[in-house]
């Protein structure tokens, strides 16, 4: 009986770890596909492609609306955000944000003004962006742009 015993305790430390190897040959790629976005900084460098060089006004900042994918852990969401181009040129553009850096509230363009104004608590900005007046503590924030053929794209980071 002690063989038997023994042929016993072989098999069952056989059968415990060809176990053992079967969960865990599942449970790490479960363990890092649950863990691994967590585990990201969200940031990444995207392009948004926001449109076409002929839409903008020469010497006139032109509003265009940008969709954003962000994700957050497993969750993925679309914002749609305001960004303002300009050019005096035709070759060089600046992008801008539409958002005061005061609350994030949406400026507007007032061409009579010439500048951007921002309707919560009366923020003021210059055509590039820097503060003219009122409580905003720093410029719009500015993007890098680049053009693809014809058509724009704004700098992301996500």
């Amino acid at each position: 009986m002690t063989d038997d015993l023994s042929r016993r305790t072989l098999l069952s430390k056989m059968v415990a770890a060809i176990g053992g190897l079967i969960a865990a040959g599942f449970g790490v790629p479960a363990i890092a596909y649950v863990v691994a976005p967590a585990s990201k900084d969200g940031l990444e460098d995207v392009w948004v492609p926001i449109g076409s060089t002929r839409q903008v006004e020469m010497g006139t900042p032109t509003l265009f609306k940008a969709q954003i994918d962000r994700t957050t852990g497993w969750v993925t969401q679309t914002e749609e955000t305001g960004v303002y181009v300009l050019t005096d040129n035709g070759r060089d553009y600046l992008a801008l944000s539409n958002v005061c850096t005061h609350l994030g509230c949406r400026v507007r363009w007032v061409e009579k003004e010439q500048s951007f104004f921002c309707p919560c608590h009366n923020g003021v900005f210059s055509k590039t962006g820097q503060v003219l007046d009122g409580p905003p503590p720093k410029p719009l924030e500015s993007f890098d742009v680049r053009v693809e053929g014809e058509q724009l794209e704004v700098h992301w980071d996500v």
